[in-house]
């Protein structure tokens, strides 16, 4: 009856033990999966400055590029101009796959012109005598129906200015040139100190040499000497 009992109870037991640890890698598997899922999908970038400070009457490329490791198919892509709170198209395209162009690209404002190039990922425009009408946040916005209707979008921002402020750079010349004397001074010092290093190691290596030759000097004249004061040896009769 024990064992029976025992063995009634394995069952329950591996059930409970099964049920706790196949939960965590259930939802273990699924976050991996999901990570690897929003890792492959599309992306919009407008470059690592996204924003741009023009004179009014200027041309301006405003950049992106799209990047998708699981391929495109009919990528519609748009700019769109943020006007007080009012999104207005700018322009808009599909690219039907990877490598192949957009066509026709429609533009919806005046200046501008599509100089993207799928063949490079590139979406970018440009807007030609630009005014202070053109300053605002434009939106580059891309959908690929292979994540099944994911949008994704990249803010640039452009700033419209008389004119181009003068940098004050005197601060910026002050430092660069006291860490330049700094550098120059201690080379200098560098330089300073191994000539006399090199000259002390020359002395010593000459105070070695003469010293070596007048001992070997002085041990040739005592053994002259010994040899010219000892008696001769008197001869046998």
């Amino acid at each position: 009856m024990e064992v029976q009992g025992s063995e009634a109870e394995e069952p329950r037991f591996w059930c409970l033990f099964s049920s706790r640890t196949t939960w965590p890698r259930t939802s273990l598997i699924v976050t991996l999966l999901l990570s690897v899922w929003s890792a492959q999908g599309l992306e919009m970038s407008t470059g690592k400055v996204p924003f741009l400070e023009a004179v009014n009457g200027s041309t301006v490329l405003l950049p992106c590029t799209y990047t998708s490791c699981i391929g495109i198919k009919n990528l519609y892509f748009s700019w769109q101009f943020n006007d007080n709170g009012t999104m207005q198209k700018v322009c808009d395209s599909v690219i039907p796959s990877d490598g192949m162009e957009p066509h026709p690209v429609n533009i919806f404002r005046q200046r501008v012109e599509f100089v993207g190039n799928s063949e490079q990922n590139n979406i970018s425009i440009l807007i030609w005598n630009i005014t202070f009408d053109d300053e605002g946040q434009y939106t580059c916005f891309g959908r690929n129906p292979k994540e099944k209707g994911k949008n994704h979008s990249a803010i640039f921002t452009l700033v419209v200015v008389d004119e181009l402020r003068v940098v004050d750079n005197t601060l910026t010349i002050i430092i660069a040139s006291a860490v330049g004397g700094a550098i120059a001074l201690l080379m200098t010092f560098m330089l300073v100190k191994n000539f006399i290093l090199f000259v002390l190691f020359k002395i010593e290596e000459k105070k070695k040499i003469e010293c070596l030759v007048s001992s070997s000097a002085d041990e040739t004249n005592n053994v002259s000497g010994s040899k010219a004061s000892k008696p001769p040896t008197p001869k046998k009769k």
